[in-house]
């Protein structure tokens, strides 16, 4: 059996990620595929913590005028993230792999309440734990949340599932003649302003020393071969040369 880089990571997936081809919602057949990748890197021993968004089904309302505030807006979406991670939680355990959620927001009919000390335990005893409901709080992303609970359970990298093969110094699905990082550090990710993750996340993961793994979750097989140490998309560490 091949060895892993990492015992343990935290792996942030999107909710638009979910939508496939659709509008909005959730398509089964990306959440089987996703199954699939995770049980590749579960069967390898790996500890696996997930935080997914909640993009698909609720974006907020920083374009909105629907007349709902910031605060009930970002509730709605961490409604959202519970949603996406008790049907991923479903997907898991039908491809055979045990698994709990934990929320931030108390809703104890249907996951735990997060508690650092109970997700570790799970860990220990190779169960995936799916971290809802963001940081419980409004104005934090899931970005922030997937650090947050990364550093938390001391993850050994935040892995970043997404539709583009790494970071680039710009958009990539606009600018056919983008150009991708295959390591950056943290400075470099502020200076250029580049789109990893938002500011906090970023910080959070500077002073705690936690590099950041990008990469597309759509191809077969990528989230085994990072796992494995491969150079696949891009990775943001303090130790990278300046660009």
């Amino acid at each position: 059996m091949a060895t892993p880089k990492y015992k343990r990571i935290l792996l942030k997936l999107s909710g638009e990620a979910l939508m496939g081809d659709q509008e909005f919602g959730i398509d089964p057949k990306i959440l089987g595929q996703y199954a699939e990748e995770i049980k590749l890197v579960h069967n390898l021993g790996v500890q696996i913590g997930i935080v997914i968004g909640g993009g698909n089904i609720y974006r907020g309302i920083e374009n909105s005028t629907d007349g709902i505030d910031k605060v009930t807006g970002d509730h709605m979406g961490m409604l959202a993230t519970v949603i996406n991670g008790l049907a991923l939680q479903s997907s898991l355990e039908h491809h055979g792999m045990y698994t709990r959620c934990q929320t931030a927001i108390n809703m104890d009919r249907i996951a735990e309440p997060y508690i650092r000390r109970r997700a570790v335990r799970h860990l220990e005893k190779n169960r995936i734990v799916i971290f809802a409901a963001g940081t419980g709080n409004p104005y934090f992303t899931t970005d922030t949340a997937a650090v947050l609970r990364g550093i938390e359970i001391e993850a050994g990298i935040i892995i970043k599932g997404t539709r583009v093969d790494g970071i680039y110094d710009s958009d990539p699905e606009k600018n056919p003649k983008a150009k991708q990082y295959s390591l950056i550090n943290y400075d470099d990710v502020f200076k250029k302003n580049l789109k990893v993750m938002d500011m906090t996340a970023i910080t959070l993961c500077k002073e705690n020393k936690l590099p950041i793994g990008v990469f597309n979750m759509n191809i077969k097989n990528n989230l085994l071969r990072l796992v494995l140490g491969e150079n696949i998309g891009t990775t943001v560490t303090q130790s990278a040369p300046t660009v």
